[in-house]
């Protein structure tokens, strides 16, 4: 890489990305303690692969990414379909089991998809920039979308799903999409989220959101890792606990503790300063960057 390649390189995101990953390193040390550390060692594993692959991507064009996209995506709708077959767990068909390891392939088609859109939206402004306003366009942008959306809602992983309706939101708010379609949108989700949740949304899917703003109807069913792990985050207070010497983690009342949970981990030892730290970088470099690309 010459050496003006690395001047445009944002080192800050690069070291408040190492940063969140050694903050979640420890965490994962503390969290699996009684498993032999088993999740541990697979991060520090996955770590060390996604830094090799990370160098790699760097010395790579940004433009060929973007040009290959059409070829990451069919892949990753073919990795979609495959996974659909495999056995379910948790009851969701979502990973491929690989030697021990866990593989979402809808981790892949998130990034393939956000450049397979710039892909499009590039070529579809390459005469004028206004062309995204034209509804024949947007059908494709949305089609091209829709394909692994659906995909990723038969798993069912409504999560993931919802994440790529925000991605496809904030990528045609920058595009330049016409203020009428950004209203149109609003108004067609406000009316249609009551719609899904009481005649289209399985059970299940209502529990969680139910259980999420009302933990404690059911505080020794499905709510009770929520209650946990809003204990958790009040016993770590600012400071926090000291790492290994959480009640809840340590003593096995909050789990799972390597999922989404693991932020209460991160509240109970290390203090809520750390965890409102992991999400306040993410934020002020995101705006940053934003800034830049405004500027040039």
């Amino acid at each position: 890489m010459r050496r003006n390649e690395y001047k445009n390189i944002e080192w800050g995101l690069l070291i408040v990305a190492i940063i969140l990953s050694i903050i979640g390193v420890i965490a994962l040390f503390s969290a699996t303690q009684e498993t032999e550390y088993d999740e541990f060692k697979k991060q520090i594993i996955w770590l060390v692969i996604s830094l090799v692959i990370m160098v790699i991507v760097t010395l790579i064009n940004y433009e060929t990414l973007v040009k290959l996209s059409p070829i990451f995506y069919g892949i990753s709708i073919i990795l979609l379909i495959a996974v659909l077959f495999t056995k379910p767990i948790n009851g969701a068909t979502s990973w491929f089991d690989i030697g021990g390891f866990s593989l979402q392939p809808s981790e892949f088609a998130k990034v393939a998809v956000i450049l397979f859109l710039a892909f499009i939206i590039s070529k579809i402004q390459e005469r004028y920039a206004d062309d995204i306003n034209k509804p024949t366009r947007l059908l494709i942008i949305f089609a091209a979308v829709a394909v692994p959306l659906l995909l990723i809602i038969k798993q069912p992983d409504y999560g993931t799903a919802m994440a790529f309706c925000v991605a496809l939101a904030m990528i045609l708010f920058t595009s330049g999409l016409d203020k009428k379609y950004i209203i149109g949108a609003l108004l067609i989700a406000c009316i249609s989220l009551p719609i899904l949740y009481n005649f289209i949304l399985p059970d299940h899917a209502k529990k969680r959101i139910d259980i999420f703003l009302n933990p404690e109807s059911d505080p020794r069913g499905s709510g009770y890792n929520i209650i946990q792990s809003k204990l958790a985050i009040g016993a770590g207070q600012l400071t926090g606990m000291g790492l290994l010497k959480g009640n809840q983690t340590q003593l096995g009342y909050l789990y799972p503790k390597t999922t989404d949970f693991i932020f209460s981990v991160i509240s109970e030892e290390m203090g809520f300063i750390v965890a409102r730290y992991n999400y306040s970088i993410i934020c002020i470099f995101g705006n940053k960057i934003d800034l830049y690309s405004k500027d040039s």
